[in-house]
């Protein structure tokens, strides 16, 4: 049997949505083992003098539990 727990995170990219999905996942697998799925629960920009100068990702990472 399987336990999971579920850690909630938020990361961001001045290149593009997966960009920051991508760096989200990669940085958590430094210090959680096991991630095995990310919930993009939500995505938003943040603008300057009208253009898009970063966006952002808040999600939720499932990862196991080790005995």
């Amino acid at each position: 049997m399987s336990i999971a727990k579920i850690a909630e995170i938020s990361a961001t990219s001045k290149e593009s949505f997966e960009d920051a999905i991508r760096q989200g996942i990669e940085r958590a697998n430094k210090t959680l083992r096991n991630v095995k799925s990310a919930w993009i629960k939500e995505q938003q920009v943040r603008v300057e003098k009208g253009r898009i100068k970063e966006y952002q990702v808040n999600m939720a990472l499932t990862f196991i539990i080790e005995d």
